[in-house]
């Protein structure tokens, strides 16, 4: 959706449900420019997106948000300081063609996103 925003140095699956993706931002993406001029931040529905990118790569299929819950943006996320994202993922399925997540985000020890998300499978 956004390109050059983001690439995906590796996704690890630690069992069936749970995976871990590094993903290392572009500090010098044009969104920085304008969120926010002189101290860039990595926007919160941005980072959303990255996570359903990277469920769509898991799963491979096209994912649909439902909801999401508990989003919690603890820290803010500057690509000029910390470029490189750990996105864990725990995975389970409904019998709904429904596919749940809990998500933490995090750059070294320190977490910047924590969310629950529900996504639809599209195809």
């Amino acid at each position: 959706m956004l390109p050059d925003f983001y690439h995906v140095a590796n996704i690890t699956s630690r069992s069936n449900n749970i995976h871990i993706a590094e993903v290392h931002l572009n500090p010098v993406h044009a969104i920085f420019e304008g969120h926010f001029p002189g101290n860039p931040v990595a926007p919160g529905v941005c980072m959303m997106q990255i996570l359903k990118e990277l469920m769509e790569e898991i799963e491979q299929k096209e994912l649909f948000l439902v909801y999401a819950s508990n989003v919690k943006f603890t820290a803010l996320i500057n690509p000029n300081e910390n470029p490189i994202l750990q996105f864990a993922l725990e995975i389970s399925y409904d019998d709904q063609e429904q596919v749940k997540v809990k998500s933490t985000t995090t750059f070294g020890d320190i977490v910047a996103l924590k969310l629950s998300v529900v996504y639809k499978l599209i195809s």
